[in-house]
């Protein structure tokens, strides 16, 4: 390495040890190697004494102290020796940096600042530096299945409270790959303009739900892949769609003093199960819906009959079901059911890509992925700014590659 150990000093206060000093020394027969291209060089002079934090011994807090040379490289002049525990200018060896980056993966920043005496800053930083490594050293090389999806952040409904991800949902692995502001056609060209035309040419299958901005910008530059739009989303308009019925008949049944609005009461989540899965008190109150002749009943039962679509194995049959479907959601009076008969309709081609892709392809994974995000900022209290929040989701989301460390402490 060329280093050595000249001393080590514990430093206390009232009987209790506060930190650990240990300063170093460069070998007398060791030359320098340049900060740049680390080969050897002779030296140059040599700089004021500096201190960096170690990972801390039995709880003490730890420092390193060295007073770096200068040396004079033929090929970029004179400049710091290499130092094999630091990066740049940093008052935090690389040992540390892993040691809070690997802790920030299981709690809070915060809490990791506290419990290793050092500061949210220091913290920040070093998850960065874990992340940006990762980032230029990550593989991309095999990809085939992106999913594409908006989720919120933050307080308010204001287009920067919406984030845009770009997910890699294969089966070997499923990882965040691109994460930018606002969900905007924009947005999502510079995220695929990040990932690379090579990575674009390989991809097999696209996954996302109907907002129109992802769509026309799937079509455009992703138009080799099968684009998918999964029974997940769709289901989620199903629901909301039966809830809304239920709202709106439970006011009006209740301006109009009618017993029958005691029906309806506490059926939401039952409802939006599915039928399988309500069982116990919750079944009964939901068979006297079903033998009532209420709005509710019918928009639950069409939710239900359209579970059947799934199960299909050929196609053509599928899009004879579907059309059969949306001819009975019309005919239902019930606006909401109607409405997303028209999204289904709208499309249709999109919707029977499920089968042309034989359920290979699902976007309960980015499904998965948009809770873990909302774990990480549940967990961190939220993040004030942006980046922080960029940088915790790749740290967290993104298995990203590590540098190499001689210390595993984590």
């Amino acid at each position: 390495m060329g280093f050595v150990y000249r001393e080590v000093r514990l430093h206390g206060r009232k009987g209790k040890p506060t930190s650990i000093e240990i300063t170093l020394e460069p070998h007398a027969g060791i030359r320098g190697r340049c900060g740049e291209c680390r080969r050897p060089a002779p030296g140059y002079d040599q700089l004021p004494e500096r201190r960096w934090l170690f990972v801390p011994l039995w709880g003490i807090p730890t420092y390193f102290r060295y007073a770096p040379r200068r040396v004079e490289c033929a090929e970029h002049g004179v400049v710091v020796e290499h130092i094999p525990w630091s990066e740049g200018k940093r008052p935090v060896t690389c040992a540390m940096m892993g040691f809070l980056a690997r802790w920030a993966r299981r709690m809070s920043w915060r809490e990791v600042a506290r419990t290793f005496h050092t500061s949210w800053e220091a913290v920040y930083r070093a998850v960065e530096w874990f992340v940006h490594w990762g980032l230029e050293h990550r593989d991309l090389h095999g990809i085939t299945a992106i999913g594409v999806d908006e989720i919120h952040w933050g307080r308010g409904k204001r287009a920067d409270n919406f984030l845009t991800v770009i997910y890699q949902i294969d089966a070997p692995c499923r990882r965040l790959l691109w994460v930018g502001r606002r969900r905007s056609q924009a947005t999502l060209r510079r995220g695929l303009k990040a990932l690379g035309p090579e990575l674009i040419q390989g991809l097999q299958f696209v996954c996302s739900d109907m907002w129109k901005p992802y769509l026309q910008v799937i079509a455009a530059q992703l138009g080799q892949a099968l684009h998918v739009l999964d029974r997940f989303h769709i289901t989620s308009h199903l629901n909301a769609a039966v809830d809304q019925v239920r709202r709106t008949e439970s006011s009006r049944l209740r301006t109009q003093g009618q017993q029958a609005a005691q029906q309806l009461k506490h059926l939401r989540w039952p409802l939006l199960r599915r039928s399988s899965r309500v069982r116990g008190r919750a079944r009964q109150k939901l068979n006297i819906l079903l033998a009532s002749k209420l709005a509710t009943a019918r928009a639950w039962e069409l939710k239900e009959a359209f579970a059947h679509f799934w199960h299909y194995q050929s196609e053509m049959w599928a899009g004879a079901f579907l059309d059969c479907w949306c001819a009975r959601a019309m005919r239902s009076r019930l606006e909401p059911m109607k409405r997303v008969a028209r999204m289904l309709r709208a499309h249709e081609p999109l919707i029977r890509n499920w089968f042309r892709a034989k359920g290979e392809i699902s976007s309960g994974a980015v499904e998965g992925l948009n809770n873990k995000i909302r774990v990480v900022t549940r967990r961190s209290y939220g993040f004030r700014t942006y980046e922080a929040m960029e940088i915790a989701l790749y740290h967290n989301l993104g298995r990203l590659p590590e540098p190499e460390s001689t210390h595993e402490f984590c």
